[in-house]
């Protein structure tokens, strides 16, 4: 069943859930001597008289950090006479909200589920996981640097417990799960949400969809990225081509919402020992160093082994999906203008 609220009562529909529990949405940051004259939008923790941004296409970092943080702590260690005592960090397992989250954003967690809720299950990400209810938004109009068609994933029908479309001066919603109908039954939505038939909804659908397909890099050949091609792909002279445009900053693998790579260290307060885990660049030089050394010394082959990853290795044991979700973050946010799609679109056979 599809119900609407006007969007001059979001704001109370956010304070209702705020008072159950944390609310993260798209929100617009206060200016900085480090952003744009806007400011940049980023999943923030609602609060009344947020500068809350439903409008922008997509936040600059992915809502990966809800279930995969840039930096947390796993355990520390005390030493007690001859031995010593493991403490491990408490599970989180308080419910929260991601609300906002687009269709692309949810294939990316989709993703991380396949990496971390495999055997071994990381505890960390599953408690996360299973407290998050996902509120997705439709894109009102793709963008241009968007090609998430190309790997099969509909803009216009997002998944998640609720699904959302803004349509003029209302809100649709839609719950998909049962987390998603018990969240409208326990917030006593029913004063905000009205009952509405589903043909406006439909019909943005259909408009959504049509401009997607006329977006220039929603035509990929992704044909050649297959198992029997693995060989022919990896010792492919287009790598030495498409490699030293790249500086390997790792800006790339941080917005990324399907990257996972991490690093785990230690760290010794003069009191205990604390294990931490943070992000991890497989562009870095020192990305899975071990005692011999690094196994992949070079620039090219740390960049093939990036793109080597997302659309053979990944897709090898994940039944033929691909590791990238069509974001476009990368094509955006690189500042050499290298990304996924030149790789597909050179070693694919498009010649470009």
């Amino acid at each position: 069943m599809i119900h609407k609220i006007a969007l001059a009562l979001l704001p109370d529909l956010f304070a209702r859930v705020a008072s159950a529990m944390p609310l993260y949405l798209p929100v617009r940051e206060s200016n900085s001597d480090f952003t744009d004259e806007a400011g940049q939008v980023n999943f923030m923790e609602w609060q009344s008289g947020a500068d809350v941004d439903l409008k922008t296409l997509k936040t600059v970092m992915s809502p990966k950090e809800f279930f995969m943080p840039s930096s947390e702590e796993l355990y520390s260690s005390i030493t007690t006479g001859a031995g010593f005592e493991l403490i491990p960090r408490q599970l989180e397992n308080l419910p929260f909200m991601l609300f906002g989250v687009r269709a692309c954003d949810v294939a990316g967690i989709k993703m991380l589920d396949n990496v971390f809720l495999n055997e071994p299950v990381d505890q960390f990400y599953k408690a996360r996981r299973e407290n998050a209810l996902i509120v997705s938004l439709a894109c009102e109009k793709p963008g241009i640097t968007c090609f998430c068609k190309a790997f099969d994933i509909d803009a216009a029908t997002p998944k998640g417990d609720v699904a959302a479309w803004i349509i003029g001066p209302d809100l649709y919603w839609r719950a998909l799960t049962e987390k998603g109908e018990k969240l409208t039954e326990e917030l006593e939505l029913a004063d905000l949400l009205s009952e509405s038939d589903n043909t406006v909804v439909h019909a943005k659908q259909v408009a959504v969809r049509q401009e997607m397909s006329a977006m220039p890099l929603t035509e990929l050949p992704l044909e050649k990225f297959a198992q029997e091609s693995l060989l022919e792909l990896f010792d492919s002279p287009e790598w030495r081509r498409l490699y030293r445009a790249c500086i390997a900053c790792g800006t790339c693998t941080f917005v990324c919402p399907t990257c996972h790579c991490y690093d785990i260290d230690s760290f010794d307060t003069g009191k205990e020992i604390k294990q931490h885990r943070c992000w991890d660049s497989c562009m870095y030089s020192d990305f899975t160093q071990m005692a011999h050394g690094n196994p992949r010394p070079s620039r090219k082959e740390r960049f093939r082994q990036r793109f080597m990853h997302k659309l053979v290795y990944y897709p090898q044991t994940n039944d033929g999906a691909f590791a990238c979700v069509g974001c476009g973050r990368c094509v955006s946010k690189c500042p050499v203008n290298l990304n996924i799609v030149k790789v597909i679109k050179r070693l694919g056979g498009d010649g470009q």
